[in-house]
């Protein structure tokens, strides 16, 4: 039997994340807008974003991400066989992110390309990844998120633009014995697409004058709309994968979500019928909405702080534009 028809697990051998130096806290967005840190905290558990330089794209981040994730895998950039880049933000529509990376890790040959899924990008890059392993056709897999929302935002909407940040996070991933990624649910509604997008710069809007003017560059979200899909579609998602393999709440060692809004965390917790004290990971105070970044950087913290250990049963679930979801459960 060959590699090809032989089956193997798929396991998480590294992580990494990178931030940018820069805080734009709550005190910084007063003087900017008409907004109050109380406000921000109460509606979102936000205190403070990161904001990358000027000088500094998506694919600077995610080499930073990615050569941390690759020292605590043990590999070198020579080992990767497949690259995935999850954003939004690429440094340019073509060539992609990934090819970006992959040239500046010194890396050739290997496959290497994006994917534009959003807050719920992280999570299908795993799964993407976890399919190419487990089917031999390759061994190692590198997966970055990558975003720099502050070039999307509109700064003047005092309704989005206290909740992004730019960061990038990565994981390194291979064959394991045993454990691994355990099972995944996917899932997109391109019908209510319009709840969050970024309207111009493609075929249907492209750049001008005009969508300049009108920031249509810029994020646009239906805040209370996208709340009420966002903590039905995370609950049902992790309810959904966990099920596949059998589980509850109280199975689940530790979940990772999408850091999207406190309030929805505590609601996806409350569905889910965990205490989110104990069980639900939250970095959003520090770090705001980092797109398809949030789960990577929240991931690569859990385990930096000894909040994951070998053995554990992790949950991830993450939700974004598209729309779209995913959520996997992991043996670490």
């Amino acid at each position: 039997m060959n590699n090809i028809e032989k089956t193997f697990r798929t396991g998480i051998l590294g992580v990494g994340k990178y931030l940018p130096e820069r805080r734009l806290t709550n005190a910084d967005l007063e003087k900017m807008i008409d907004t109050t840190d109380e406000w921000i905290v109460t509606r979102t558990g936000i205190k403070e974003r990161r904001i990358a330089r000027d000088d500094e794209a998506a694919s600077d981040m995610a080499v930073k991400a990615a050569q941390v994730a690759l020292k605590n895998a043990g590999l070198e950039a020579k080992d990767i066989e497949l690259i995935i880049v999850a954003t939004i933000t690429p440094d340019m529509f073509f060539p992609s992110t990934a090819c970006q990376l992959q040239y500046k890790l010194g890396i050739t040959g290997v496959p290497a390309f994006d994917i534009s899924v959003a807050c719920s990008g992280y999570v299908y890059g795993l799964a993407i990844a976890d399919q190419f392993i487990k089917s031999g056709l390759y061994k190692y897999a590198l997966v970055v998120a990558s975003e720099k929302l502050s070039t999307v935002t509109d700064w003047d909407d005092r309704s989005t633009c206290v909740l992004f940040g730019d960061g990038s996070g990565a994981a390194v991933l291979g064959r394991v014995d045993d454990g691994g990624i355990m099972a995944v649910s996917l899932g997109a509604d391109g019908s209510k697409g319009n709840l969050l997008q970024l309207p111009a710069g493609g075929s249907r809007m492209p750049a001008s004058k005009k969508t300049v003017e009108d920031k249509q560059h810029t994020i646009k979200m239906e805040g209370n709309v996208l709340f009420k899909h966002a903590v039905k579609i995370m609950a049902e998602a992790a309810l959904d994968v966990t099920a596949k393999l059998g589980l509850k709440g109280e199975d689940i060692d530790i979940i990772i979500p999408h850091q999207a809004n406190i309030r929805i965390l505590n609601a996806l917790a409350q569905r889910m019928g965990v205490d989110p004290d104990k069980k639900v990971y939250l970095n959003i105070y520090k770090y705001g909405n980092m797109s398809a970044a949030s789960s990577a950087v929240a991931l690569t913290e859990a385990v930096e702080e000894g909040r994951i250990k070998k053995g554990d049963t992790i949950l991830m679930d993450a939700f974004g534009g598209g729309l779209t979801w995913g959520a996997l459960v992991i043996k670490w």
